[in-house]
């Protein structure tokens, strides 16, 4: 029973100790924010959450660190991991809109009106908070079922009954919603420009001349990654991904031109 309560003791010393240091990161990396050294907050937010585990909030500063560097690239980055992690974080939807709003291009629609407006519905909550907004509507709708099979009022008995439909269909949206949500703070699919500027090709491989380059973008701008290929030609083994820019425009980028998100 004492070894038992050791172990527990130190264990929790252990995860006392570890939230400190966690703390005492982030109030540092807050201080040096505040000084204007924001290369030394930006180390510092991103030692935090190599150490100490990734939170909206520690996204959001890097994110505002790496914005006053002048990097809108791993600016974005930041916010949009923010967002993947509580899509309710308004300050982090804001300075990604504003950021997006400064960037050098201006990209076209990727994806149809109707898929994209329903991913931006299903990130108006969390995965989690649409499946508790399921339970409570389907509850609600059990709710109906009784106010039918318990009454014999026939207006109680009609609002029961198209009042459960209705509130069943309702549920089982929350609960697509809910996996669509979920799809979509998981996917590895995207990624964003981190540097300056680059050159994509029409092929995997660095352009030999104009007629292979498809296109100029610049950092900040954000893409879908369809496929990859790594280049043997030399012995770095460089990763090529075809990418999609939006509706209009597909191309090849060097790997170390992006992050995925």
């Amino acid at each position: 029973m004492k070894i038992f309560q050791i172990i527990s003791l130190s264990a929790a010393l252990t995860l006392s100790a570890s939230s400190l240091t966690a703390r005492t990161l982030d109030q540092q990396a807050d201080s040096a924010y505040s000084a204007d050294r924001f290369e030394e907050a930006a180390a510092l937010y991103r030692q935090a959450i190599d150490e100490y585990g990734t939170s909206p909030e520690l996204y959001y500063n890097l994110g505002n660190s790496y914005y006053r560097l002048g990097a809108p690239g791993k600016a974005i980055l930041a916010y949009e991991r923010a967002l993947r992690i509580d899509p309710t974080f308004s300050d982090a939807r804001t300075n990604l809109e504003f950021v997006n709003a400064r960037l050098a291009d201006r990209q076209g629609e990727r994806g149809s009106f109707m898929s994209n407006a329903f991913d931006r519905f299903a990130t108006l909550l969390t995965p989690n908070g649409w499946a508790w907004a399921a339970f409570a509507i389907f509850a609600l709708c059990m709710a109906c079922v009784a106010m039918y099979i318990l009454t014999d009022t026939v207006i109680i008995r009609k609002a029961g009954f198209f009042g459960g439909i209705l509130l069943l269909l309702i549920s089982v949206g929350a609960i697509l919603t809910a996996f669509r949500a979920r799809k979509i703070s998981t996917a590895h699919d995207l990624a964003v420009i981190i540097v300056p500027s680059t050159i994509l090709s029409t092929s995997p491989r660095e352009p030999k001349d104009r007629n292979e380059e498809a296109m100029l973008l610049h950092e900040g701008v954000k893409l879908q990654i369809l496929d990859s290929i790594s280049e043997r030609s030399d012995t770095t083994g460089l990763k090529w991904f075809d990418v999609q820019i939006d509706n209009n425009h597909r191309a090849w980028i060097k790997s170390t031109a992006v992050e995925k998100i």
